[in-house]
């Protein structure tokens, strides 16, 4: 698959999944936001029938082993069912643009979850600092207010989001299933819209809430089947493209465009602490995964990293070179002397003053 490809399946995702949170912001003025969740999945779970028809073979969509079995739960109830369930649900208190930017920790809390569930993996004392800062950022997001905790109830829902995603990433990656990605998905999205519909029962929703408008429509028809469906299968085939790493990274992408786009269609606003806030998220996000996305540059860009290495050699031999030319010690030294001078002279002056002033003995 070439390079344009990938990125446009890379932006295609980005787009798609960043648009989740305007058109569920657009949609919940119009449905319960557990039932808007349900019929959302059910419109995807015929989108996805139908490309597994044509695209996998029944072999393909079999599960084979107890893994297999575990994943696809894991994918339906956890990644998407009770996932979205909770974006829905806290999206009726926060905007856009910071309902995407607490998801965007999601690759910095997976870490957390497969340092205690997968014998692989640890969790270092860089990733501990990478997730400090991932919650400092959070912090700054929420910018908590005592006067109004009301308006950032939708915060800790939202976060609750992060973690049943990230979890069910451990999950899957712990069952070690040896169906494809694409495979889970078909059988994932039945299972959320399962899960959400007894969800919506549970919690006494009902159908006769909903208000069918042009927008109520249009936001349903998003969710579903662009959001729901091509999303979901744009994001799997990048994977198998560029490798989740990279895949990832379109995760930092999506509260941009959650942001502008509740910007131009919901008329929402975004803080300038709030973005300060999704930089230290991205930052502690480098932090965690430095090493993996440096074997993915190397590997995908050896020229690039070779040029980068050659530049920070030369600058480390630059300062190397300064530091014996110049010593620390001569350089203290000469600026004592520098100050000792300024100090003296003013004193001079003074003194040269007073004496031409005063009376001489003769007078």
């Amino acid at each position: 698959m070439s390079a344009r490809r990938a990125f446009g399946l890379f932006i295609a995702s980005a787009v798609l999944f960043g648009g989740t949170f305007v058109g569920a912001k657009a949609g919940l003025p119009y449905f319960p936001p557990l039932t808007f969740v349900a019929i959302r999945f059910d419109i995807g779970a015929l989108v996805l029938a139908g490309y597994a028809a044509h695209k996998l073979s029944v072999s393909e969509l079999r599960p084979r082993t107890r893994g297999d079995i575990i994943a696809i739960l894991a994918t339906g109830v956890f990644v998407i069912g009770l996932t979205n369930s909770l974006i829905f649900i806290g999206q009726q208190y926060i905007t856009s643009g910071v309902a995407a930017i607490i998801m965007s920790l999601n690759p910095i809390l997976t870490p957390v979850f497969a340092a205690f569930a997968l014998s692989d993996e640890s969790l270092t004392r860089r990733g501990i600092i990478g997730i400090i800062a991932g919650l400092i950022g959070v912090g700054l997001v929420a910018n908590p207010d005592p006067s109004a905790f009301v308006g950032t109830i939708g915060l800790p829902i939202i976060f609750a989001a992060a973690v049943m995603s990230a979890l069910g990433a451990v999950v899957i990656r712990w069952a070690t299933p040896t169906m494809s990605s694409a495979a889970r998905t078909v059988w994932g999205v039945p299972i959320a819209a399962i899960v959400t519909h007894l969800l919506a029962a549970t919690t006494g929703e009902s159908m006769a809430a909903i208000s069918v408008t042009p927008t109520a429509v249009i936001a349903l028809l998003y969710v579903g089947i662009g959001s729901g469906a091509i999303a979901y299968l744009s994001y799997f085939a990048l994977i198998d493209t560029v490798g989740a790493t990279r895949a990832n990274l379109l995760f930092y992408l999506t509260p941009v465009v959650s942001a502008l786009g509740g910007w131009i269609i919901l008329d929402e606003t975004i803080s300038t602490l709030t973005i300060t806030g999704f930089a230290v998220i991205f930052g502690g996000f480098l932090i965690l995964g430095g090493d993996s996305i440096t074997a993915v540059i190397t590997h995908r860009y050896p020229q690039m990293w070779t040029r980068w290495m050659r530049l920070r050699k030369w600058a480390l031999a630059s300062i190397s070179s300064i530091k014996s030319s110049y010593p620390l010690r001569l350089i203290h030294s000469r600026v004592r002397r520098t100050r000792a001078r300024v100090q003296h002279q003013p004193q001079s002056q003074s003194q040269s003053q007073s004496h031409s002033h005063s009376p001489s003995q003769s007078d």
